[in-house]
Formats: structure tokens, C-alpha cells, sequence
């Protein structure tokens, strides 16, 4: 593809402090407990929107990313989330390395992949975040770590700051709201 969409450099470590008003998600309302759960409803709910293949892979516009390229970015996200609590359940205030998700939409070709295969993926790596979140220590939760650009996590905020991400999304593919 000639035109690829503008980098998103927004900082939206603010969905931690109020709802968003495009997708109506509020992280700061799901119980700890239901963390882990919600993770795997997303995943659920991706494969339910992914079921029209043909127009998965399909751009709405040239300088937005398709249904197919969103759901392997959210499947990267899910997959990179695991890494990073386990730094943080590992370590002490770990800095992540840095993810370029622009580079990486481009380097792996995400338009290209099998739309079958990206979401039957998706929907592990939600499961495999819900599985790490499940075995957090109840003393673990307030443990910290920090993203390249200084933002300052901790175990509890990550989680709840990561799921935003995948339900934004949704949104966008779907255009539905989180209810």
C-alpha cells in the first residue's frame, strides 16, 4: 500500500483518569478480578467482528488501517502486555523496551496476513494476557515499570490501561460503542 496512516504519537496514558468518548470505555470501572475476564471477552468479541473475511481486509480509506491491520495490532498488543507484566512481576520497575506499532504494521505486513489466522491469534494472546493477569499475587498488583517515554505503570494501572487499546479499536472497526 502507497499510503499508510499518520503514526499515532498521542499520549493515552489519560484513559487511565476518565472515560474515553470515542469508544466509552472507563478503565477505571472494571473490579481488579474482572481484569482478566474482560481480557478474554475482547478477544471473543474480535473474532465475532472478524467474521466477515472479505471486508477485513479492506481499508475504509487509504490512510486508515483496515479490520485485518487493527486486529493484528491488537493481537501484538496483547502479546506485548504479557512481556510486560512479567518484567514487572520479575523485576524491579522495569523500563520496557520500545515498540514502534507503526514499523511493526509495516515490517510485518499486517494487511497481508491471513485475516483466519490473525484473529484465531488474537483471541490466544487475550487469553494468554488473562491468564498472566489470573496469576497475579494479590501483593503484586501496586508493582511498577515504565515505557520509554516515561510513563509510569503500575501492575493494576498497565492491565486496565492495556485493555482500553483493544476495545478502542473494536470501536473502530465496528463502530460500536463498549457497552
Amino acid at each position: 500500500m502507497d499510503e499508510q496512516p499518520e503514526p499515532d504519537t498521542k499520549d493515552w496514558t489519560w484513559v487511565l483518569e476518565r472515560p474515553c468518548p470515542e469508544c466509552g470505555f472507563d478503565s477505571r470501572e472494571p473490579a481488579r478480578a474482572d481484569l482478566a475476564p474482560l481480557s478474554q471477552e475482547i478477544g471473543r468479541r474480535w473474532v465475532a467482528a472478524m467474521s466477515d473475511q472479505v471486508a477485513a481486509a479492506e481499508r475504509p480509506s487509504p490512510r486508515v488501517w483496515s479490520p485485518l491491520e487493527y486486529a493484528c495490532h491488537v493481537r501484538d498488543v496483547f502479546a506485548l502486555a504479557c512481556v510486560r507484566t512479567d518484567l514487572m512481576l520479575e523485576q524491579d520497575d522495569p523500563a520496557y523496551p520500545n515498540w514502534d506499532q507503526d514499523d511493526t504494521a509495516i515490517t510485518d505486513h499486517y494487511a497481508a496476513q491471513d485475516p483466519d489466522v490473525a484473529t484465531a491469534q488474537l483471541a490466544e494472546e487475550a487469553d494468554r494476557f488473562a491468564a498472566v493477569l489470573a496469576r497475579v499475587p494479590d501483593d503484586a498488583w501496586e508493582r511498577t515499570g515504565r515505557r520509554g517515554d516515561g510513563a509510569r505503570f503500575t501492575v493494576e494501572s498497565f492491565a486496565r490501561y492495556l485493555v482500553h487499546d483493544p476495545i478502542h479499536h473494536l470501536t473502530d472497526v465496528t463502530g460500536e460503542r463498549w457497552a
